[in-house]
C-alpha cells in the first residue's frame, strides 16, 4: 500500500487514542467488567508487574493479561474485541470531527487524512463509530487461528516503535511490512513532509512522536480531559518542549482546538505554495 505525491499539499493528522480521542482506557470501556476484573487500576497493576518481573515489553504484556483473563469466559475473537470497541465512548464532537476538518481542508487547499498510531488495540478501535474515517490505524493486534480465535499477538505499538508510523506516512509507505520505508526519498517527493504533519496526543508515551514532530517543523498538540480540566501533564509536555500547543479534548466546532487545527490548515496552504516555488527554481 502505497501512495505517491499528488498536485494539492497533504496534511497528516495523527492521533494517539486512548486519553486523546476517547476519555479512557479502552479495556475499561466493557472487556474487563466482561472477565469480572475488579477494576483498571488493578487490571495495570498486574501487567506493569508482569512485564517488570519478566523484563517484558508493557504492552506484550497487557496483551497477555487479556487473553488470559479471557478463558473460560468469553471466546477471545476479533468480533468480541469489535463489538467492545463499539461501545467504546469519545469526546465531544468526535464522532463528527474528521469529516468537518477534512471539508474545511479542501476549501483551503489542502488534503487532510486522519491516521491512529496507537498503543491501543486495532480490532477495538476498528469496532468504534469513527473507523471508517482513518486513512490507516496503525494499533496493537492479535493473530487469529483458523477459528478466529486470538492467540498471539501479530503487532506490538509501543511509545518508541510509534515514530515509525510517522516515517511511513511521511514517505507513503503504508504497508507494515513493506521495507521501502527505508528508502532514500528526494525532500520534495515527500508525500507528507513533517512540516505538515499534526500530531496530537496526551501523554508522556506521545513524546517520541511529538518530539520528532516537532523537530521537522511540524505541529505536536497536547490534550486533556475537559471534564476534569487537569492540564498536569500537558504543561510538563510544554515546559520541556515535547509539545508547541495544548487545549481540551473537546472536537466540537468552534472549539479552541477546532480553532487550532483550521489556523494549522490556512498555514500549510500559503507556505506549500512557496515550497513548491522553491522546488521549481531549484530544479531549474
Amino acid at each position: 500500500m502505497r501512495e505517491t505525491k499528488g498536485d494539492m499539499p497533504v496534511l497528516a493528522i495523527c492521533y494517539d487514542f486512548d486519553k486523546t480521542l476517547s476519555p479512557d482506557n479502552m479495556q475499561a470501556q466493557g472487556y474487563l467488567e466482561s472477565v469480572d476484573f475488579p477494576d483498571q487500576d488493578e487490571f495495570w497493576a498486574t501487567t506493569n508487574k508482569l512485564a517488570r518481573e519478566n523484563e517484558m515489553d508493557a504492552d506484550l504484556a497487557w496483551m497477555y493479561c487479556m487473553e488470559r483473563e479471557a478463558r473460560g469466559k468469553l471466546v477471545f475473537t476479533k468480533e468480541k474485541l469489535m463489538d467492545y470497541g463499539s461501545r467504546i465512548s469519545l469526546y465531544d464532537g468526535a464522532a463528527t470531527w474528521f469529516e468537518r476538518i477534512c471539508r474545511y481542508g479542501e476549501a483551503h487547499g489542502v488534503k487532510v487524512e486522519h491516521y491512529i498510531i496507537s498503543s491501543g488495540l486495532r480490532e477495538m478501535i476498528e469496532g468504534t463509530e469513527v473507523a471508517g474515517c482513518f486513512k490507516k490505524i496503525y494499533a496493537s493486534s492479535f493473530y487469529y487461528d483458523e477459528r478466529g480465535v486470538a492467540v498471539w499477538p501479530a503487532q506490538v505499538v509501543n511509545y518508541t516503535n510509534k515514530t515509525q508510523y510517522l516515517f511511513r506516512i511521511s514517505k507513503g509507505v503504508l504497508d507494515v511490512n513493506d521495507r521501502g520505508v527505508n528508502d532514500y526519498f528526494p525532500p520534495s517527493e515527500m508525500r507528507v513532509p513533517f512540516r505538515n504533519m499534526v500530531y496530537i496526543g496526551d501523554s508522556d508515551t506521545d513524546i517520541p512522536c511529538m518530539k520528532l514532530v516537532n523537530s521537522y517543523g511540524g505541529h505536536s498538540i497536547g490534550v486533556y480531559n475537559p471534564a476534569t480540566e487537569d492540564k498536569t501533564k500537558v504543561r510538563k509536555l510544554i515546559s520541556e518542549n515535547r509539545i508547541k500547543y495544548f487545549t481540551a479534548a473537546d472536537y466540537t466546532e468552534g472549539s479552541e482546538l477546532d480553532e487550532l487545527v483550521k489556523a494549522i490548515i490556512d498555514s500549510t496552504a500559503a507556505r506549500e505554495v512557496l515550497e513548491e516555488i522553491h522546488y521549481k527554481k531549484e530544479k531549474e
